[in-house]
């Protein structure tokens, strides 16, 4: 929310309200700034608990647990709900 917002782009606080406002991108059309959203039952976005954000060549950021630091990480699709989302 705060990497868009600092793009002059608002989006919401949660991140089962992003996914449903966001735009659907493949994730063959990923780009820096796409979010992927994961989530225990992919077909129900209620399921949602944890967004990262793609960041180019095959990597996303992502905070792995509260509290700890952001770290970039390659890119994981087990668990991804079917489409990336672009605000």
């Amino acid at each position: 929310m705060m990497s868009w917002a600092s793009q002059g782009v608002s989006i919401t606080r949660t991140s089962r309200s992003q996914y449903l406002a966001v735009g659907k991108v493949d994730y063959g059309s990923l780009r820096p700034g796409d979010l992927i959203f994961y989530g225990s039952d992919p077909s129900d976005p209620s399921s949602i608990y944890h967004v990262a954000m793609y960041t180019g060549d095959g990597m996303m950021i992502e905070a792995t647990l509260p509290g700890y630091p952001l770290s970039e990480n390659p890119l994981r699709l087990a668990g991804a709900m079917p489409y990336a989302g672009r605000p």
